[in-house]
């Protein structure tokens, strides 16, 4: 087996015992980096090899010292230490979450439960506790709301909302807003955009159509968002949403709607495909959705200007 000072010269590197033994003894007067080598189970040759290294080590462990909080992070990968560990009397350097990443990720943990399809990011963060309460139109809304997650615990297949209202004035942000605070206690959900939704698995027949449409079909908290906006096919209506409510209508799953229409202004909606009309489909969508929620509007200023 070639020696180390060997296989350095055959790469085209210079390899300096006296240097790094200069390098190691000069770092050896930092009480920081004497500490840490002291605390390493290893022999002292590997040590030197590794001075470099440890250096970095070293003055990444300091700036955690003087941080308090992950915003004023001086490491070279936010939220993370670079430190040294022994393995088969080698070191080996790993990066270690800080105790603020890892606070910060169990409080994101809960992100985990909400499946999101084609949804705004500012959506993935909103919060009860920054829900526009001025506005003394959204009071029922909001008792709605509260009620439903009082009792989303205690009372099965509890019904879910169809909340209609203006373009902007943030009906989906507000079921979202619902939706993370039960994924806090461990529930899972969904938010999809419907219209983009539909396009997805229609082009998906080949590949991940079943899991995609499975998942949604069961999943136990669902906001079918933009109800309404997609272009409207006889497949799209029947086959996808007509069938996805009747499952979760039959094994009472909690589903949710946000649309710019409302109720009777969806049934028209419904009742006209590129095949020509056809009231009594729309009609057997409407009964379903209705069966599946309560009706409120949301009317306000757009909140997206």
């Amino acid at each position: 087996m070639k020696k180390i000072d060997e296989t350095f010269k055959g790469l085209g590197f210079s390899y300096d015992k006296d240097l790094l033994e200069e390098e190691y003894v000069k770092a050896m007067k930092d009480i920081d980096f004497k500490n840490m080598v002291e605390s390493i189970d290893v022999d002292r040759s590997v040590v030197v090899k590794r001075t470099s290294a440890l250096l970095d080590c070293v003055s990444e462990v300091k700036n955690c010292k003087k941080c308090k909080h992950i915003l004023d992070c001086k490491n070279k990968i936010k939220g993370y230490c670079y430190k040294p560990m022994v393995y088969d009397n080698e070191l080996v350097f790993n990066y270690e979450a800080c105790k603020y990443q890892m606070e910060m990720q169990d409080n994101n943990k809960y992100k985990d439960n909400i499946y999101l399809f084609d949804i705004p990011a500012e959506i993935k963060e909103a919060k009860m506790a920054d829900i526009f309460l001025d506005d003394k139109k959204r009071i029922p809304l909001l008792k709605w709301m509260k009620d439903f997650l009082d009792s989303y615990d205690s009372i099965k297949g509890l019904k879910g909302l169809y909340l209609s209202g203006s373009f902007g004035a943030g009906k989906t942000y507000l079921i979202a807003a619902m939706f993370n605070e039960l994924a806090k206690r461990g529930k899972k959900s969904a938010i999809i955009y419907f219209p983009e939704f539909l396009r997805d698995l229609k082009a998906s027949f080949s590949g991940d159509f079943e899991a995609k449409y499975d998942y949604i079909k069961e999943v136990p908290l669902l906001l079918i968002d933009d109800i309404g906006a997609e272009n409207l096919t006889a497949w799209g209506r029947d086959e996808i949403l007509g069938t996805i409510l009747q499952y979760r209508m039959q094994e009472h799953k909690t589903t949710f709607f946000s649309s710019n229409l409302n109720i009777k202004e969806l049934e028209q909606h419904f009742s006209s495909t590129k095949n020509g009309a056809d009231e009594v489909k729309a009609r057997r969508i409407i009964e379903r959705v209705k069966q599946l929620t309560t009706e409120l509007e949301l009317v306000g200023k757009n909140l997206r200007k």
